[in-house]
């Protein structure tokens, strides 16, 4: 379990969180980022400093988006010309914008020379990066295409696969990246990523369960329900990029490692036995449609 941040948090609540032994973390919510949000932080420093204080004496992890250009920490500007930039580690100049450094410090860009010498956990976390301003660009072309209606070749970011229905607003959520095959950080690239078996990617879902009536009209909630499926279409994710082996080190063990938290001791067993998701899941006060509503899916998982 996780606490929401609120400019009123005290750092008692987070020494009571720790000592509960079930609270983990606190997420930021910037206030009016997000669905529900309206309640989070305004001043971070300003208002919970005393909170993240405790925080790092508790070693209670603060979950939030980098929005800070790593590429100022591997690069030096030129006081006397603001498009000039010298790399830590190659010395080599770099002209035009910050944007640049990054492809530099990747490499692999035709028209940018590549470092040699750049560590690979830094070039880690540059595409990181890369991958979340694509993120924050595609936003444009959500819009553009008109909310709650979208057009095929456009892909969820949770799962990474594409699903193409048209007009289909309960795939609306606030995180999509191009199916493009000539941009290095596109869908091919993030699956080439979380299967690499690196320790530092491990399973995520939006798992954003909004009623159907609240997807299906002119201003749709942003999220979609997709642990529902979650397992069966990373194994099949997994699958085809020959990489099963490493599934459960992505669903199981990197995460909690990661959180200083106790791996589960529940298995899960995976069979290839085709399943058709439910139309909709219904509850007390209405139903919600899952992601691949209606679709049938190859892997089933089921509880050892």
């Amino acid at each position: 379990m996780t606490l929401y941040l609120t400019d009123t948090m005290s750092p008692e609540e987070i020494k009571l969180a720790k000592e509960s032994g079930v609270v983990c973390a606190v997420k930021l919510y910037p206030a009016g980022a997000t669905t529900n949000s309206q309640d989070g932080v305004t001043d971070l420093f300003g208002k919970c400093l005393p909170v993240l204080e405790e925080m790092m004496k508790q070693n209670m992890p603060l979950l939030m988006s980098n929005r800070t250009d790593p590429a100022w920490k591997y690069s030096k500007r030129h006081e006397d010309n603001k498009f000039r930039f010298t790399c830590n580690f190659c010395d080599k100049v770099v002209t035009g914008s910050v944007y640049r450094v990054k492809l530099h410090l990747v490499g692999g860009y035709p028209d940018v020379t590549s470092c040699p010498n750049c560590p690979e956990p830094v070039k880690e976390e540059i595409r990181a990066f890369i991958y979340l301003l694509q993120q924050q660009s595609h936003l444009n072309t959500l819009f553009s295409i008109g909310i709650p209606f979208f057009k095929e070749g456009y892909s969820h970011t949770t799962t990474v696969f594409q699903y193409s229905k048209e007009r289909y607003p309960v795939c609306y959520i606030q995180s999509f990246l191009r199916s493009s095959d000539g941009d290095p950080f596109s869908r091919r690239a993030i699956v080439s990523a979380v299967t690499s078996g690196n320790k530092r990617f491990f399973l995520g879902t939006d798992s954003a369960p909004h009623d159907r009536r609240k997807k299906e009209c002119s201003c749709g909630c942003a999220g979609i329900f997709n642990a529902f499926v979650a397992l069966s279409v990373y194994t099949k994710v997994f699958e085809e990029a020959g990489a099963v082996d490493k599934l459960e080190a992505f669903t199981s063990f990197n995460g909690p490692d990661f959180y200083g938290l106790p791996r589960n001791k529940t298995k899960v067993k995976l069979i290839r036995s085709p399943w058709k998701v439910p139309e909709s899941v219904p509850y007390a006060s209405g139903e919600i449609v899952p992601m691949f509503a209606g679709e049938t899916l190859e892997w089933l998982p089921t509880l050892v």
